[in-house]
């Protein structure tokens, strides 16, 4: 039997600085494929170029990736600011109606990042541009050096920085077998207000919120705030996540099929 397909979506980027292009980071890819065994499929966050329902009777599970545009403020009611960009408004438009499309139907579902993000501003919550601006909160974006250069070294990158304290018999800490894990951090953008259907499973020692779920999901439909694709192949709890929604993809493909039989 043929492995689940899993697509991938795309962020907006101008090579040259005048060639529109849409790229995925292969992390991700490697990640699909490898950990989750499934076939990734790069699909374009461009509303004229991908259609959701379309999409959603190809692929048998979707990732939402990170990406350096943030989700725009006018999406949960607040003003734009330069300091804040860029944006990606052509992803918000496939982005959020896709969140929804695929809790409706019960494609599994998993948003990293910005798509833990879009997750929750899909279900009306809203988000804080810097987190590290909240009183008390660590600075949660990527380790820079001395200079204001971003840290040449991957490992110290993507290195484990703080706590995450999971909700004791929620999803993830089922998932994981475990109450407490670490993971890296590369944002800037948070959840300020969970959405109505958005249950916070996992919070950091600062109280920003890493892990959610969304409820009376008839699928998988998980995001966390880390970068769970960099080494899932290495890392258990990026893999037990990868691993997870892998087989709710077979699962959700198994399942159409016999349908259509």
């Amino acid at each position: 039997m043929a492995r689940p397909v899993i697509g991938v979506i795309g962020n907006a980027r101008l090579i040259d600085n005048r060639f529109p292009a849409q790229i995925v980071g292969e992390n991700n890819m490697r990640a699909v494929a490898a950990v989750a065994g499934a076939l990734p499929l790069m699909f374009a966050a461009a509303p004229a170029i991908t259609d959701l329902g379309d999409l959603l009777d190809t692929v048998d599970g979707i990732l939402l990736t990170g990406g350096r545009a943030n989700v725009h403020p006018t999406r949960f009611n607040a003003a734009p600011c330069a300091a804040h960009e860029p944006y990606d408004e052509s992803r918000d438009a496939v982005a959020l109606p896709l969140v929804e499309a695929c809790v409706a139907r019960g494609v599994p579902l998993f948003g990293i990042c910005r798509g833990f993000q879009e997750m929750n501003v899909a279900f009306g919550g809203s988000l804080h541009p810097e987190i590290r601006d909240l009183p008390g909160r660590l600075n949660h974006r990527m380790p820079r050096l001395e200079n204001g250069e971003i840290h040449p070294d991957l490992e110290v990158i993507f290195a484990d920085r703080h706590a995450v304290h999971l909700t004791p018999g929620g999803a993830f800490a089922t998932l994981l077998q475990r109450e407490t894990i670490r993971v890296n951090s590369l944002h800037g953008q948070g959840i300020l207000q969970p959405g109505v259907r958005v249950v916070t499973e996992g919070i950091a020692e600062d109280d920003t919120i890493e892990a959610i779920r969304i409820s009376e999901a008839p699928g998988f439909a998980l995001g966390v705030q880390w970068h769970a694709e960099h080494d899932p192949a290495t890392n258990p709890i990026n893999r037990a996540l990868f691993e997870a929604f892998g087989s709710a993809a077979a699962a959700h493909r198994a399942a159409r099929r016999s349908g259509r039989s």
